[in-house]
Order: structure tokens, then sequence, then C-alpha cells
């Protein structure tokens, strides 16, 4: 049997989570095989911006921050269970990957 690791990315972390229980709401539902929702490491990106426009003053910064949550899902992927996923409802901001191993 296939197995499909479904990865996701998204810089909001509550859209993410909807998406994750939705997949496996699907596979629970199909009566497969799953294990999920594992967190990965978030990654954060920081950019460092001089608060002051001219190049005056004393040398004030801040530290715009965004941060990227992660998560694996692995389903023992059958057709019909694939389609229900590609099925899901998938916000913009919601980056997602699947991939096949034999």
């Amino acid at each position: 049997m296939q197995k499909a690791r479904i990865k996701l990315t998204s810089p909001d972390y509550k859209e993410l989570t909807e998406i994750c229980l939705k997949i496996l709401d699907v596979a629970e539902r199909t009566g497969v095989k799953h294990s999920g929702a594992i967190t990965l490491p978030t990654k954060k990106l920081v950019v460092p911006t001089r608060k002051s426009p001219c190049g005056g003053g004393t040398e004030t910064y801040e530290r715009w921050q965004m941060r990227v949550h992660k998560r694996l899902v692995d389903i023992e992927a059958d057709e019909r269970t694939l389609r229900r996923i590609m099925r899901v409802e998938i916000p913009e901001t919601v980056h997602v990957e699947i991939e096949l191993k034999g």
C-alpha cells in the first residue's frame, strides 16, 4: 500500500490547525491508518528596521517577525481518500505538499 506524506506550512497557526483536523477527519471517516499532525520546528523570520526615517538621532530598531508553522501528516493512501483530501478547501495562507511513497 502507498503512503502519502502531507506537509502543511502557514504563518497562521489557527488556520493550519483547522486544516490538519479536516484532513484527519477525512482519514478517520474513510477508515485509513494515519499518524498525524506532527509538529515540526517553527521557522522565525526576523527583519530589523530602523525606527528613524532620517539619519539623525539615536539608533533605535524595531524587529518585525513572521513565524512559519509546519505540520506533517502521514496517511496510507488509496485513491478515494486522496480525492476527498484534495476536495478540502484550503485558504491561501496555507501551503500544502503531498508526497507519495511506494
